[in-house]
């Protein structure tokens, strides 16, 4: 925690402040610390919003560790430094998904990019991660800033940074636009100007309809089908699709109609963009809450497959009826049905994969390595975060090998199968999907009886994911605590089975980076991995189990994971 004098911050903060909705909210804070209640200032001001290598996140509202114009004015202020140290008449692509107060964000965000003599190219309306990360390149920028949370929920906002390559910025960027932020006051040190003179001065610019033009034929160039037009009228794809109220309906209807599949649903109360999420707490199609509206109309349509995208359409899950329910695959499910349908496609029309490469990460699945042995590629691992996938992208792009890249995933629902972006792209992956069900179909399989087969073959590798949240001041500094623990307390044993490797990813581990990440690999081939996240406030658990029998898999995964929650207490 940081040694701050929260009372004084917060009474700098209502002399300051001019905005009447963050006036008001400090007003409240006083009046409640005054009467000796100071946990709505502690928590609001105990600490800066942290910038990293995913930019700022965090809950909308007024405080230093709050989003807010002041914090983004003051982020962007240190990224304008950056940016103007190290590139020569440098720009900037910006764009926001349908989050509260991302397009306020935006104008603060342009107009003092504008004030810096930095061109920012604005996306006029929401628009998905991928394509900001398409046109930082397509424009030839010098970064990227998108408004987005992902998948929080409906209090946070966030701000995503990226480099020229359109990956999330680098940790060495990043530490040197943290150090410039540093050194900004939030109320004297942020230059700026008119939202309306910047647009007049021509320093921001409307990006138009011919970058998301490039983009579409980019998505669609990455398909792999090899499905005639007789094939796909023999068996047409019936689809589901719901957008969870975020940017996804327009680029994902538009792409899959483009490649042939029109029978789309889309769910009417999750069909319009907003930022209030109101049929779910959480639009994360990780979870069966988010994907209910979705599978109640499936009840009513009976589709091949229910679609969803997350609201900065970056992620996609997918449900398929299975008997009497429909079963949602996981993210590590899907990477997995996906690599193995990319290869085999591949396979099929001739192509030599023993000088291919996919990339997925340390938390991912490790059935993948089967697919590596079956199909010869070479597989590589990397740090959670799709940014080091995309990092080595650009490692390979500057080799001038990027064609070796097939396919990118992480368990989180991210998935690329091309070098158009440096960042996961809900888009691509709703095409891949589609045309991989249209395959199946054919087979006489949807992709819940698909992922089984793959088991069958491969045997039963499964992974779950478990988050346990720590809010507030008092939540991260037991978060640091449990990890230092861990660090110099290893288990012995997990579920009755020893621990043979502790490995702890701070050190550096394979040349990655060094991570807050700790992995306690179990015999038999099993393993749980502790990280905390690096944009909420919460511990997240990995854990993986494989055994040639389903039901002994599933044992001893709960097995695992009742005895890493155990870790976390």
């Amino acid at each position: 925690m940081e040694n701050r004098d929260v009372r004084a911050e917060l009474e700098r903060w209502i002399a300051n402040v001019s905005d009447e909705e963050l006036a008001a909210e400090l007003a409240e804070m006083k009046k409640a610390a005054d009467a000796g209640d100071d946990s709505a200032a502690v928590d609001a001001f105990f600490q800066d919003l942290a910038f990293g290598t995913a930019g700022l996140r965090g809950t909308l509202g007024a405080g230093t560790n709050r989003m807010n114009i002041y914090t983004v004015g003051r982020a962007t202020q240190g990224f304008a430094d950056y940016l103007n140290a190290n590139f020569e008449n440098p720009s900037v692509a910006i764009a926001r998904d349908s989050r509260n107060k991302g397009e306020l964000f935006v104008q603060v965000t342009a107009s003092i990019l504008a004030a810096n003599g930095i061109v920012a190219h604005v996306y006029p309306k929401i628009s998905p991660v991928p394509t900001l990360s398409f046109a930082v390149r397509d424009l030839g920028c010098s970064g990227g800033i998108c408004m987005t949370a992902s998948h929080n929920p409906a209090a946070y906002n966030g701000y995503k940074a990226y480099g020229p390559d359109g990956c999330q910025i680098t940790s060495e960027a990043a530490k040197a636009i943290s150090a410039s932020i540093a050194n900004t006051d939030a109320f004297s040190g942020v230059k700026t100007m008119g939202f309306d003179e910047a647009v007049a001065s021509g320093m921001v610019k409307w990006i138009d309809d011919a970058v998301l033009e490039r983009y579409y034929d980019a998505v669609l160039s990455k398909s792999v089908s090899s499905l005639s037009a007789e094939q796909v009228a023999e068996a047409p794809l019936k689809l589901v699709y719901t957008p969870l109220n975020g940017t996804g309906l327009i680029p994902v209807t538009t792409v899959l109609e483009r490649a042939g599949i029109t029978d789309i649903t889309v769910v009417p109360e999750q069909r319009e963009p907003n930022g209030d999420f109101p049929t779910c707490p959480y639009p994360n199609p990780e979870i069966r809450e988010a994907m209910q509206k979705g599978i109640d109309l499936c009840e009513e349509v009976h589709p091949d497959l229910l679609l969803a995208t997350d609201p900065d359409a970056d992620r996609v899950g997918v449900a398929c009826k299975d008997g009497d329910d429909y079963t949602l695959l996981t993210g590590n499910e899907m990477g997995v049905l996906l690599l193995d349908y990319i290869a085999r496609m591949r396979s099929e029309r001739g192509e030599d994969l023993s000088d291919k490469v996919a990339v997925t990460t340390i938390v991912s699945s490790a059935m993948v390595d089967a697919l590596a042995a079956e199909y010869g590629f070479e597989l590589r691992r990397c740090l959670t975060g799709f940014k080091y996938i995309g990092d080595i992208i650009t490692e390979l792009s500057d080799a001038g090998q990027v064609d070796r890249f097939i396919f990118g995933f992480e368990e989180s629902y991210g998935y690329l199968s091309g070098d158009h972006v440096r960042d996961k792209d809900a888009v691509n992956a709703s095409l891949l999907i589609c045309q991989m069900a249209q395959d199946y179909k054919l087979r006489g399989m949807n992709l819940a009886q698909a992922m089984r087969a793959l088991y069958e073959k491969h045997g039963w590798w499964l992974n779950r994911t478990a988050s346990v949240s720590f809010p507030g001041a008092a939540g991260a500094e037991t978060m640091r605590g449990i990890m230092a623990k861990l660090r110099e307390q290893a288990p012995s044993e997990l579920a009755g089975r020893a621990v043979e490797v502790v490995v702890d990813y701070e050190g550096g581990v394979n040349g990655l980076p060094s991570a807050n990440v700790v992995e306690f690999d179990v015999e038999g081939g099993n393993k749980v991995i502790v990280r905390p996240s690096g944009t909420e406030p919460k511990i997240k658990l990995y854990v993986f189990a494989k055994d040639a029998d389903r039901a002994a898999a599933d044992a001893l995964l709960d097995a695992l994971e009742a005895a890493g929650r155990e870790l976390l207490k």
